[in-house]
């Protein structure tokens, strides 16, 4: 089962008076970074927000946003009159005015910090925080999760099709590699027959002489051995996809060890047609890859 690292996550609750809306988004990252935005109210619950979260999500740039609405009565706002005249008093400061001949509408000092105050929240309403938010949050969560693993399947089918495609293309390679040794002896035989005949009086073509140049050539092309532990990296690689957990970082580094089987048998393939088929291959790992990125 695949994870897409990408995902939305959406839950609402309300229990004893207290309305909880939790929204979380994710984009791809190497690791697991939150940025959890919270009311001062709730802000005593960020480190069990965060442990929540770490348990179902272990990879990905998560944006967690976290409203509160408590029932009538529940809690109210003040303005802190000490705090307005603080700031009317640095204006008429710096404007050269006295406080009583500002005419500034009082509206504006409204947005201004510690202008408004939030009245403390009795005892049985901050009781019931925590559990209304932990519930909104699962319920995210369960959203969340859902959405990745749609993303994930999606994305499962995509890499194991890429991964048919490289089967395919390597079968076709090794067929080409069984006959490149034997047209090489041959295309060398043949201009080595037409440069003796060219030879004034004839000189005699030892065999011994062209068995050590094919052996050299064909150990300088042998290309079984990339044939194997790549036809082994995509069996790992599709055991993996199949597996009951999310295994992004190991299909990367599988993905590597491909990437550098196929890259051998390019630089030691001596047949166009294999160069085709590495081309081939090359770019159904250039999708991998991509794909790879956004899998937890």
């Amino acid at each position: 089962m695949l994870l897409s690292m990408t995902g939305f996550g959406h839950g609402v609750e309300e229990r004893q008076g207290v309305h909880v809306v939790t929204e979380l988004k994710s984009v791809n990252n190497r690791y697991l970074k939150l940025s959890i935005r919270l009311p001062d109210s709730a802000a005593r619950y960020e480190a069990d927000l965060e442990k929540l979260i770490r348990s179902r999500i272990s990879r990905g740039a998560v944006q967690v946003s976290v409203r509160l609405r408590y029932g009538s009565g529940a809690a109210g706002y003040r303005i802190d009159s000490d705090v307005l005249q603080a700031y009317q008093r640095q204006l008429a400061e710096l404007t050269g005015a006295s406080a009583e001949q500002l005419r500034v509408d009082p509206g504006v000092f409204l947005h201004l910090p510690g202008v408004i105050q939030e009245d403390d929240l009795s005892e049985d309403i901050l009781q019931g925080v925590w559990p209304a938010m932990q519930a909104s949050m699962q319920v995210a969560l369960e959203h969340f999760a859902d959405f990745r693993i749609r993303e994930g399947e999606s994305m499962r089918g995509d890499l194991k099709l890429q991964c048919d495609l490289i089967a395919e293309q390597l079968e076709l390679v090794r067929g080409y590699a069984e006959n490149v040794t034997a047209d090489y002896r041959e295309r060398l035989l043949d201009r080595v027959r037409k440069a003796v005949a060219e030879v004034e009086g004839g000189t005699a073509l030892k065999d011994s002489d062209v068995i050590r140049e094919v052996a050299l050539f064909a150990d300088r092309c042998d290309i079984n051995e990339e044939i194997t532990r790549l036809r082994s990296h995509i069996e790992q690689f599709l055991r993996l996809l199949d597996s009951d957990t999310s295994q992004g970082r190991k299909l990367e580094f599988i993905g590597q060890e491909m990437f550098r089987e196929i890259n051998t048998i390019g630089s030691k393939a001596s047949e166009v047609k294999i160069s085709m088929c590495v081309v081939e291959m090359k770019a159904a790992i250039e999708r991998i890859r991509e794909i790879l990125q956004n899998v937890e």
